[in-house]
């Protein structure tokens, strides 16, 4: 008898109810009726699955200060630790434990939640999408994520999240850049107006870097990335249509008798075209002048 495989959990008890907690929360008591406590900051460790890997030591120091002066207004979210039943793990708000320690707290507001591993790594990279320091590329990552690993759709992803569709699908095809301007659009190098222009350069590694060595504004790279697609459509429409072979026989033979380079362009559908004889001194102009003659005397006789 085959196993039976799981469910995926749908998006409704999972994205929808873990938002309300991942929200910041505008007023000190927001929070008051979500069971907050505090939990000592030595029994708190962070999530070793959390996607969000770099914190900025300026910004950590920032929040730290803000902490000495106002306390911590939103509470981290824990669960209890599953190797160490004493101690609790970071669900949300591993930037706010790292800066309560630098701020010399011993203990922090929590609220302690029963989530399994999925839901926990779901609300991390939630956490992190409502960040306002994020930069494109996390943002955008951030999404794949959420529907790749937990099948999320863009419509529901941004119902819960508050954002419109187009804007998590323009986001997601900026994950569609070569690495070197994705890099430079993770940087702050790059906009996101240029990154959406650079999706459609023929050569988008070449303009992202005209456009930081030479400041472009976002409509500049909007109009170079137009302009080669223009010249390769027109290029496209001015191009012969391929010649048939008896044309190209016939090329052969003519360039067989003169001993010069010979091209036959036909119009298409019609009667009427261009012979082109081409020489390379005037020695040869003078041979194809004597054979033309020759011929026209005999056609002649």
């Amino acid at each position: 008898m085959s196993e039976r495989k799981p469910e995926r959990r749908g998006l409704g008890r999972g994205l929808s109810a873990l938002m309300a907690d991942v929200a910041p929360a505008v007023e000190q008591g927001a929070a008051s009726a979500k069971a907050e406590q505090t939990v000592p900051i030595e029994k708190i460790s962070p999530n070793p699955e959390q996607p969000r890997r770099s914190f900025a030591e300026e910004a950590l120091d920032d929040l730290a200060s803000s902490i000495r002066e106002k306390g911590i207004i939103q509470p981290l979210i824990l669960r209890v630790d599953p190797g160490d039943p004493a101690g609790f793990q970071i669900v949300a708000g591993e930037r706010r434990w790292r800066a309560a320690q630098r701020a010399q707290l011993h203990e922090v507001p929590a609220i302690v939640r029963d989530l399994d591993d999925t839901e926990v790594l779901e609300v991390a990279i939630i956490e992190n999408i409502q960040r306002a320091d994020l930069n494109p590329v996390e943002e955008a990552s951030g999404y794949r994520q959420l529907m790749e690993r937990f099948g999320h759709t863009q419509e529901k992803l941004a119902d819960a999240l508050g954002k419109s569709r187009s804007h998590i699908a323009n986001m997601l095809r900026l994950l569609n850049l070569e690495p070197e301007p994705l890099g430079l659009l993770r940087d702050g190098k790059l906009t996101t107006g240029h990154a959406r222009a650079l999706l459609t350069a023929t050569d988008p590694i070449a303009l992202a870097r005209k456009i930081v060595t030479e400041g472009l504004s976002v409509r500049e790279t909007e109009r170079l990335a137009k302009e080669p697609t223009k010249q390769v459509r027109a290029a496209k429409q001015n191009r012969s249509p391929e010649k048939d072979a008896d044309t190209r026989l016939l090329e052969k033979d003519l360039h067989a008798a003169l001993g010069m380079k010979v091209s036959i362009d036909h119009e298409p559908g019609g009667n009427s075209g261009k012979l082109t004889i081409r020489y390379k001194s005037l020695e040869e102009l003078d041979e194809v002048c004597r054979r033309l003659s020759i011929m026209g005397e005999v056609l002649a006789d």
